[in-house]
Order: C-alpha cells, then sequence, then structure tokens
C-alpha cells in the first residue's frame, strides 16, 4: 500500500483492509494498478486530488448522519476565512450530483435530494448491524454515509468517476467514518468476492449496463448465499406489460442509457438472475422536486431534459423518467 498520493492517506484503513478479509490483497492490488491514473498529471483525477489535498484540517466538533443533510462541523469550528476557502474548494469539485451535504455550515445543495429516496427505501432496509455492504455506482458516498449510521461492519462503495470520488474523499475527510471506504473502481475491476456481501446497493446504474442480466448475475453471485439482500433502483415504464424500451439514441439526452424495463421485466430479470422473494418497493416519477439545477451542478437538469410542451416526455418523445426501487434476496 506505499507510494499511494497523499489524498489517500485514510483511502483504507488497517480496520477496512481486514473487513476485506479474505480480499485484502485482491482489494490492494486493485488499489496499485490504479496509482498511475490517480497520479496522471493530466488527468481529472490529479486536478481534483489536489483540491482535496488544500482542504483546511480544521476539527470537527460534531458529524450526523441521520439527517437529511449528512453533516460534520458547526459554523464556529472554523474561522471566516477558512469558511470561504472550504465553500470555494468544494465548488471546484463540482458538479455534486447527490446530497445534501452540510459541512461547518456551508449547505452542499447537490442535484437531487437524495434524502428523497433514502426516505422511500429506508424503512424496508434490513438490519445492517455487523453487515458487509456494496455500493455500485456510490457518486460521493451519500447513502454509503446514511447506511453507516446503522452500524453495519463496513459500507464499500465503488465510484469510478473522479468528480464523485474526490467528493467523497473530501466528506469523509471531516466526517470520518471508520466503516465507509470507496474505491476509484468500476464494478467490473472488483475482484471476484463469491458470497461476500450481505446487502448490495445498487441506485442508477443498471440501465447504463449493454448487458442488465449479466450485472445482476454476478451482483447475486456475490452476496451470501440464501441470506444476501439487494436494493435496486432502475428506470422503469409503468405497468407490467412485459415490455421494454431500447432508446434508438438518446434518452432525455443521455446516449448510455440501453434498456429500461416494464416493472414485469424487471421482476423477471431478476428471477433469471438467481433473486427470490422480490418486491417492488416504490415506483415514482421524476420530478423538479427532487431533481434540480442548483449552484452546486453548472450543468442541465432534469428541466432540460423534458419536453418544455409535455413534461411527461423526454425531450425525445419517450416518456418521462420513472424509477422503481426493488428488493430482492438470494
Amino acid at each position: 500500500m506505499t507510494g499511494l498520493c497523499d489524498s489517500m492517506r485514510f483511502f483504507l484503513s488497517p480496520y477496512q483492509l481486514a473487513a476485506l478479509a479474505p480480499y485484502t490483497d485482491e482489494i490492494a492490488g486493485l488499489i496499485e494498478e490504479k496509482q498511475a491514473v490517480l497520479a496522471h498529471p493530466k488527468g481529472n483525477f490529479r486536478k481534483y486530488l489536489n483540491v482535496v489535498n488544500h482542504l483546511p484540517d480544521s476539527v470537527v466538533s460534531m458529524t450526523r448522519l441521520d439527517a437529511p443533510a449528512v453533516s460534520a462541523g458547526t459554523p464556529a469550528d472554523i474561522s471566516g476565512e477558512e469558511r470561504q476557502q472550504l465553500e470555494a474548494l468544494l465548488k471546484q469539485l463540482s458538479p455534486w450530483r447527490k446530497g445534501p451535504f452540510n459541512l461547518f455550515g456551508i449547505h452542499v445543495d447537490a442535484e437531487w435530494r437524495s434524502d428523497m429516496k433514502w426516505d422511500r427505501v429506508a424503512p424496508h432496509l434490513p438490519d445492517l448491524t455487523g453487515k458487509r455492504i456494496l455500493d455500485i455506482g456510490a457518486s460521493n458516498g451519500y447513502y454509503m454515509f446514511r447506511m453507516a449510521a446503522r452500524n453495519p461492519e463496513l459500507v464499500l462503495g465503488l465510484e469510478p468517476q473522479s468528480a464523485f470520488f474526490c467528493q467523497y474523499l473530501a466528506v469523509q475527510k471531516y466526517v470520518n467514518q471508520k466503516n465507509v471506504a470507496c474505491l476509484p473502481a468500476t464494478h467490473e475491476e472488483l475482484p471476484q468476492m463469491t458470497g461476500f456481501f450481505d446487502l448490495v446497493f445498487c441506485m442508477g446504474i443498471l440501465y447504463h449496463r449493454r448487458s442488465p442480466l449479466d450485472m445482476l448475475k454476478e451482483i447475486h453471485d456475490c452476496l451470501k448465499p440464501s441470506a444476501g439482500t439487494l436494493v435496486l433502483e432502475n428506470l422503469v415504464l409503468e405497468g407490467k406489460n412485459h415490455v421494454c424500451l431500447f432508446p434508438e439514441n438518446r434518452y432525455a439526452k443521455m446516449r448510455n442509457i440501453y434498456f429500461i424495463p416494464d416493472l414485469a421485466v424487471m421482476e423477471s430479470w431478476l428471477v433469471r438472475a438467481g433473486f427470490k422473494d422480490i418486491q417492488c418497493l416504490d415506483v415514482t416519477p421524476t420530478t423538479r422536486a427532487e431533481q434540480r439545477k442548483t449552484d452546486w451542478i453548472q450543468t442541465e437538469s432534469l428541466s432540460d431534459f423534458l419536453d418544455p410542451c409535455d413534461p411527461a416526455k423526454t425531450v425525445e418523445g419517450y416518456p418521462g423518467p420513472v424509477r422503481a426501487v426493488f428488493m430482492a434476496r438470494t
């Protein structure tokens, strides 16, 4: 583990490595492989890691993970100059997609009100005490920190996007949860950890996969046999007509959307992947109350993706985004 850049000093602690046994060596090898990417002088990782390295080393008097905004510190913990410096640096890590966060009184108003989604999922989660959890596509770790409040042994996130991974580093610097770790890697790069995890969290990732059934099977195999739980959110078509949308080019201006199943197809995929006890916990159309442009993203958001004359459709004419949350067991 030597040679990692300074920003990785809490990347994986001895406690976290021990919690990943017997895959410790393989995980350490994956991190070593990532060093060249993280340190590349012209890469985005280097740019964003430099921002993280300049965050003030302020002492945190409190943390809170069980509220809508994951919080660390109070305004009294830092000087006015440090607060201005911190806010400017955090904005350099934009766009902040998931949130909200509150760091020393700085409200990071992310594009997504992720607390609304969490509130739809949280009542259905099993007891997480002492559990090992994988969060695929963890972004800046919002859901990981919310789960950490329920005392799991470890929540391991996977986030290959440089800005989002470095947002996680920034938040973790102050929240400092020993049972939360994140790797700048994809699910495909993770070692085959058969039967290792108690829970897999996969929110808004499956529709980006060319082969969703293969991904679901891989998730099934990494969960404990007869005792594992999947929490999955995906874009869906409402109804149970056994149909699936394959966008011709873009969906809501996104190129990397491949399959949007209806509820019956989604259940069939889960069955074919080996899951049982499948429940659809929630079906919610995405609205501007949940996804909107803020000062923390500087990019387009939901309003720009919908037909201005018919907000029930995307700009391409497809049905507007509806997301469903499923829970299934091995």
